[in-house]
């Protein structure tokens, strides 16, 4: 009945000669017979193109061949010879071929004491008893009930440590990571909050900075379409050589005696407005409208 949970495959091995041999074996032992296999490495030419070997025998058959166990015990060992021997006699290691779960499952069910002691016995069992599989079943077969954040506490320090905790301690560690949690969070809200202020300050100078260049612009147009002057102070002076007074007097021998059309102003304000927005111009400098401004009262 319990030979129904073993795999076919019982035991496998491979591995090299002892030297001078460097030839390359492998042996395994099924359920129903026992197989070596060779392969032969070496330099001289009359052995170039030899094939792999193989030899199957059942247990019965195996137990009686001396010479492959003499072959086995020098390539492997005297050990391996009489664990083999005994897998054919039908002396099967149970434990060693079962699964990891089905092995944590039987594990489970021994005290602590005895869980070190089998953790001695072999590399395996020391893996298993020491894995955070076992220790997480075991603290859930202490506890009634594994909440979140034990769980969550557990990945950062381990099953073994929560299972040796004590519960006065755990409850103050658990608090400590929500204060930490919360202040991480506090940190995060606070400082999304502060890159938005600050964005919202830089937007806001921006458009005052932006207005107020353009409310001036429209000041000194006004003040152009309305013939007063912007008093030296403005740049706009400097940009247009045309007297900014509705009527002005007209020089000896010039017959400009026309004061300057409504819709010169208007082509000078759309300039303006358009130089403001697009900066592409120097503040100091003659733009196109006018230049030629001062071409039609030239």
């Amino acid at each position: 009945m319990m030979a129904s949970l073993l795999a076919d495959l019982l035991f496998e091995t491979s591995g090299r000669g002892p030297p001078p041999n460097n030839n390359f074996y492998h042996f395994a032992v099924t359920k129903s017979e026992a197989i070596w296999r060779w392969w032969k490495i070496s330099p001289r030419a009359v052995d170039r193109y030899s094939k792999p070997g193989e030899l199957k025998e059942s247990h019965q058959d195996f137990l009686d061949d001396t010479s492959l166990h003499s072959e086995v015990s020098m390539v492997f060992g005297p050990r391996i010879l009489q664990y083999t021997k005994a897998l054919c006699q039908g002396h099967y290691d149970y434990l060693d071929h079962l699964s990891d779960s089905l092995l944590l499952k039987i594990i489970n069910y021994l005290e602590l004491e005895d869980v070190g002691q089998l953790g001695r016995t072999s590399r395996r069992f020391r893996q298993l008893c020491g894995s955070e599989e076992f220790w997480e079943q075991a603290v859930k077969r202490r506890c009634n009930t594994v909440s979140a954040e034990l769980a969550s506490l557990a990945l950062e320090v381990g099953w073994r440590s929560i299972f040796f905790t004590s519960k006065l301690q755990l409850q103050k560690l658990i608090s400590r990571r929500r204060l930490k949690t919360d202040e991480y969070h506090e940190g995060q809200a606070s400082d999304s909050d502060t890159k938005t202020e600050e964005s919202l300050d830089e937007s806001s100078d921006t458009d005052q900075t932006s207005s107020s260049e353009g409310e001036s612009q429209l000041d000194i147009i006004q003040d152009l379409s309305l013939g007063i002057d912007p008093g030296p102070g403005s740049d706009s002076g400097t940009c247009c050589d045309v007297d900014p007074r509705p009527n002005p007097e007209p020089e000896a021998g010039s017959n400009s005696s026309v004061p300057v059309p409504c819709q010169l102003f208007v082509d000078i304000k759309k300039c303006v407005v358009e130089t403001a927005v697009q900066s592409s111009a120097p503040s100091n400098s003659r733009g196109d409208c006018l230049a030629e401004l001062d071409e039609t009262m030239s």
